[in-house]
């Protein structure tokens, strides 16, 4: 090998060390989690046209806990109702679609986006809706300290905080407790004045408002993180969470608000309450007890459900979005690459609706599609279906075809259940003789055999979410005293039937109001006080099942009750014909006799006149 060679042989190893050198440092300071990343900018990028920044410049942040792993956000599920959610400043004010969620038109760019794609810092804005009163607000790169929210854990099991306060569960923020970081020089992101115009006070306390006004700006070297969240994250702050009605409210608020700022996946969940898990303690033999001498005296059948019954929210919230957290699970600051603050459940138009009208009668997608109609919405269809694709059932069959099967009546019942630690237990009667009603309707459905009339006994809090949705699918009639069981009617199919109880006490229209906007039947029957005539129940329900045009004739149950009814039939069968017959045989006769008579009559008048 001559010398040539040689030099050319140690240059050559001296650049394959240098490249291999730099690789190595290359990859060893970049971005923790490099290949989520390049998801997250792939996700900005494909949600640039419905108004979520692309291509934000991510400087690398700073982490003092190794990174948890990603779970992966869930698909959209196709359903028939989606109609896109567009962004049009046109919405008119007051119509079904600024209702129900396309009216948030108004965008205030606290920190633009432009900026953020420059320099890498944080982004927010808020849109806000002047028919709901209120804003969808979120930003890129924000930081939560779970460490200056005021609240208890939450997500601890019921029976282990039996006594707790509401007050103690129910967040109060300390400046700082969000953050984010930009060069602007004052310290709080929004001032008073811009607080009340884009998030007003419609409650005494308001936490997603007082969320916003905790914000604080921070500089690049004052930004740290122990953890970073990289996918879409809504953060949810629920009240009155053990009731099915305003869950529901809390519910459509996250899917509306998903929808709203275009994310392309379902999000992910963080509970900013304390609030623990719901579970369902049912009374043995229906025998309400104290809920502290019970938990002290180790009934078996309550703790037996308290450990082993999940609670069903919380698995609808898992159901329905990618994952779920509390705040206070954070051990420590955490960032988010995108976060919601989802507005208040008392803010959607289901609980709108109970103080002010909104004139929106619910129809299919196609219809309005075919003849758009600010007074129609199929929106909460739309979520109904939702709310059932998320546990699996099919939604683009057609239910029409109940009948084959026969009609499902569900009664939709209320039982007694402790709900959170200040319950006692006792579910407040909606109806004194509930048992005594559905008995009777038990007996009238058991006297048909082929009228196919299977009565359900609703006995929802015992059945695991996704068997109390198929329960209400699979129903063609929904009957029930007004209670929170009935806003399961928000998953029913077209066709559906609702029937409701309502006492004296309880003359509100939040299920009325469900149905209208769902263009389902409603029927309601009004008491005066709190005990129905079963036979009543028994006529309105034979009159709605009349109506389904399903049952030509129908047949009794039993042997002896169907012998009587064909005995009957042929009885009364045979008695027609007789009866027809002896009228054929006699018409003859009788016309002349009829004639004569007549005859007999005008003689006597001619002689007695003589007349002709």
């Amino acid at each position: 090998m001559n010398k040539a060679e040689l030099n050319f042989i140690k240059i050559f190893l001296a650049l394959f060390a240098l490249n291999s050198i730099s690789l190595y440092g290359y990859f060893s300071s970049s971005h923790p989690n490099h290949h989520h990343y390049h998801v997250a900018v792939e996700h900005r990028n494909t949600t640039a046209a419905e108004g979520f920044p692309k291509n934000i410049l991510q400087r690398k942040p700073h982490l003092s806990n190794p990174p948890r792993p990603i779970i992966p956000s869930k698909p959209w599920p196709t359903i028939p109702s989606y109609l896109p959610w567009s962004f049009s400043p046109a919405v008119a004010l007051n119509s079904c679609e600024a209702y129900f969620g396309n009216g948030f038109t108004k965008i205030s760019n606290i920190l633009p986006v432009k900026a953020a794609l420059r320099s890498g810092s944080s982004w927010f804005r808020c849109r806000y809706s002047e028919t709901l009163r209120t804003s969808i607000c979120e930003g890129g790169k924000i930081r939560m300290d779970p460490g200056k929210i005021k609240m208890s854990g939450g997500g601890e099991m019921l029976e282990d905080v039996i006594g707790r306060s509401e007050g103690k569960e129910l967040p109060e923020f300390e400046d700082g407790a969000f953050v984010v970081e930009s060069r602007l020089k004052r310290r709080k992101l929004v001032g008073y004045k811009f607080m009340h115009k884009i998030l007003p006070e419609n409650v005494t306390r308001h936490p997603i408002r007082e969320s916003v006004r905790s914000i604080v700006i921070v500089g690049q070297n004052d930004f740290d993180c122990q953890e970073w969240v990289e996918e879409p994250t809504l953060l949810v702050t629920r009240f009155e969470y053990a009731n099915l009605y305003h869950t529901v409210t809390d519910w459509y608020s996250a899917y509306m608000s998903s929808r709203v700022t275009g994310l392309p996946n379902r999000p992910h969940l963080v509970f900013v309450d304390g609030h623990c898990k719901r579970d369902v303690l049912s009374y043995p033999n229906g025998i309400v007890r104290n809920v502290r001498n019970a938990l002290l005296s180790y009934n078996a059948d309550l703790l037996f459900l308290a450990e082993h019954l999940q609670t069903q929210l919380e698995e609808t919230w898992k159901a329905l979005f990618s994952s779920l957290r509390f705040a206070k699970n954070f051990t420590g600051p955490v960032c988010f690459r995108h976060a919601i603050f989802s507005p208040l459940g008392y803010e959607t138009p289901f609980f709108r609706g109970l103080s002010e009208e909104i004139n929106c009668r619910g129809v299919s997608a196609h219809d309005l599609q075919q003849n758009p109609d600010i007074h129609k919405t199929a929106r909460v269809s739309e979520f109904g279906e939702m709310i059932r694709a998320a546990f699996g059932f099919p939604v683009n069959r057609h239910h029409a075809s109940k009948a084959a099967s026969g009609h499902n009546v569900l009664f939709v019942r209320r039982e007694d259940y402790l709900a959170h630690p200040r319950h006692e237990g006792k579910v407040e009667s909606r109806l004194t003789n509930e048992q005594h009603v559905f008995d009777s309707l038990q007996s009238w459905a058991s006297d048909h055999l082929k009228c196919k009339v299977n009565l359900i006994n609703g006995l929802l809090a015992h059945m695991p979410m996704k068997e109390q949705i198929r329960a209400i699918q699979d129903a063609s009639v929904i009957i029930g005293a007004h209670g929170a069981g009935l806003t399961h009617i928000v998953s029913a199919t077209p066709n559906t039937v609702i029937l409701e109880i309502i006492g004296s006490e309880f003359k509100r229209p939040h299920f009325r109001l469900i149905a209208q906007w769902k263009g389902l039947e409603y029927h309601a029957i009004y008491l005066y006080g709190s005990y129905a005539n079963p036979q009543a129940v028994i006529l309105r329900l034979n009159k709605i099942m009349k109506s389904l045009a399903k049952m030509v004739f129908c047949f009794p149950s039993t042997p002896k009750k169907l012998a009587m009814t064909v005995g009957c039939f042929i009885a009364g069968a045979g008695l027609f014909v007789v009866g027809t017959y002896l009228s054929y045989v006699n018409v003859a006769p009788q016309q002349a006799r009829i004639k004569a008579r007549n005859d007999f009559v005008k003689e006597r008048l001619r002689k007695k006149y003589g007349k002709p």
